[in-house]
C-alpha cells in the first residue's frame, strides 16, 4: 500500500474527508448567505435582472467555490508527512474560517463590483 510518511495514504485522505466534507455544508451555506443578503437587500434594483438565464452561469460560480474549497486537501497532503500533523489537525479549524471568510469576502466583491455595480450597497 502506498503511504506517506509511517500513514498510509488511505488513512490520511479518510481523515482528510472526514474534517473537510461535513464543513463544506457550512461554507455553502455562508456563500448561500451572502448571495441571499445582497439580493434581498437591493431587491428592487436586482429584480430586473433577475432571469432564469442568469442561474446556469451562477451554477459554474458554485462549482468554482467548492473548487476552490478543494485547496483544503493540497494542505492536507502536505502536511501529513510532517512533524507538525498533530498540532495541524487541532489548528486546521483556522484555515476553514479564514478560507471560508475570503471567499465570502470575495463573493461579496464580485457581486457588488462585476455582476450589479450599480446597486447602491452602503447605507
Amino acid at each position: 500500500m502506498l503511504a506517506l510518511g509511517e500513514k498510509p495514504a488511505r488513512s490520511v485522505l479518510q481523515d482528510a474527508l472526514r474534517y473537510w466534507e461535513p464543513r463544506r455544508i457550512a461554507y455553502n451555506l455562508a456563500l448561500t448567505a451572502v448571495a441571499v443578503a445582497v439580493v434581498v437587500r437591493t431587491w428592487p434594483q436586482f429584480q430586473p435582472a433577475f432571469r432564469w438565464s442568469s442561474v446556469p452561469p451562477l451554477a459554474v460560480l458554485a462549482v468554482i467555490a467548492n473548487l476552490c474549497y478543494g485547496a483544503a486537501y493540497v494542505v492536507e497532503l502536505a502536511v501529513s508527512d510532517s512533524p507538525a500533523r498533530p498540532a495541524w489537525r487541532r489548528q486546521r479549524w483556522g484555515l476553514w474560517l479564514a478560507g471560508t471568510l475570503v471567499a465570502m469576502l470575495i463573493e461579496y466583491y464580485w457581486i457588488v463590483d462585476e455582476i450589479y455595480p450599480d446597486v447602491p450597497f452602503s447605507g
